[in-house]
């Protein structure tokens, strides 16, 4: 059958590739789903009118009555003196934060850190650490790579780790010897990833 003409099939065949009618037009009950409709949002100052508008109303009604008695004077929605006093607790706050940001910066010295030892270029930042692992685990594995001048774990306030170390080298040739090297293997590290 390959190779030969549609025309050329009986009419027993034929009748199986007579294309179907045309389905009948039925009239759409609704809008499109996938058409976008109109934006319908709106913001809150119409509602927050409303809310004033009611709160009046309200407190106007109470005098004329006579009913809102000295317990439940007090109004529970939004009036201008409680956003007066966000606004100065908003105001106070940033006055708050600058003042710190500028005492942070008067202060900021880091060649005056007295934890901050040893010279950078010879000093190898390693992070990912297990929490258990000790300066004894480190020196014993970095120890093979040139002798070692000095080991931090960093911890915090409590006295636990912060899962990163810095080691300080006697010369620097034996740091960037060692940076070569993947040391995951023998040092406990969570989720290690390759140091390059």
């Amino acid at each position: 059958m390959q190779g030969t003409i549609p025309g050329k099939f009986p009419p027993n065949l034929l009748k199986l590739f007579a294309p179907r009618p045309p389905p009948t037009f039925i009239k759409p009950l609704g809008r499109d789903p996938h058409e976008p409709g109109p934006n319908k949002l709106d913001g809150v100052a119409e509602v927050l009118k409303r809310l004033h508008a009611e709160n009046e109303e309200k407190m106007l009604t109470e005098e004329q009555t006579g009913q809102g008695s000295e317990a439940e004077g007090k109004e529970k929605g939004f009036t201008l003196a409680r956003e007066y006093q966000r606004q100065l607790k908003r105001e106070e706050k940033k006055k708050q934060k600058e003042e710190y940001k500028k005492n942070l910066e008067k202060n900021y010295n880091p060649q005056e850190d007295p934890k901050a030892e040893g010279d950078p270029y010879k000093t190898l930042f390693i992070s990912k650490l297990s929490k258990k692992v000790t300066e004894e685990d480190l020196r014993r594995e970095f120890e093979m790579y040139g002798a070692i001048e000095r080991i931090r774990i960093v911890k915090d306030k409590k006295g636990k780790s912060k899962s990163y170390a810095f080691i300080v080298f006697d010369r620097e040739r034996d740091m960037k010897g060692e940076s070569d090297v993947d040391c995951r293997e023998h040092v406990e590290m969570k989720d290690a990833l390759p140091f390059r």
